[in-house]
C-alpha cells in the first residue's frame, strides 16, 4: 500500500516532456539545497525565552531586596 503514491507520482512523471521533467527536476533540487533554517529558527527562540526567564527572575530578586 505504501508503493501507491510513488507509482502514481511516477506514472505522472512519465507523462511529462523533458523540458517539464527538467523544471521538475530543479525544484526537488532547490527544495533539497535550502537551507533547514526552521530548526535554527526555534533553538534561538527557545535560548531567547531562557534568557527572558532569567532576566525576569533576576529582575524579581532585585526588587524583592529593596
Amino acid at each position: 500500500m505504501k508503493s501507491l503514491p510513488k507509482i502514481a507520482i511516477q506514472a505522472s512523471l512519465d507523462e511529462l516532456n523533458g523540458l517539464q521533467a527538467e523544471q521538475v527536476l530543479l525544484y526537488i533540487k532547490r527544495l533539497l539545497n535550502k537551507p533547514r533554517k526552521n530548526r535554527d529558527y526555534y533553538e534561538l527562540k527557545q535560548e531567547a525565552m531562557e534568557e527572558i526567564r532569567k532576566a525576569l527572575d533576576e529582575d524579581k530578586g532585585v526588587k524583592m531586596l529593596a
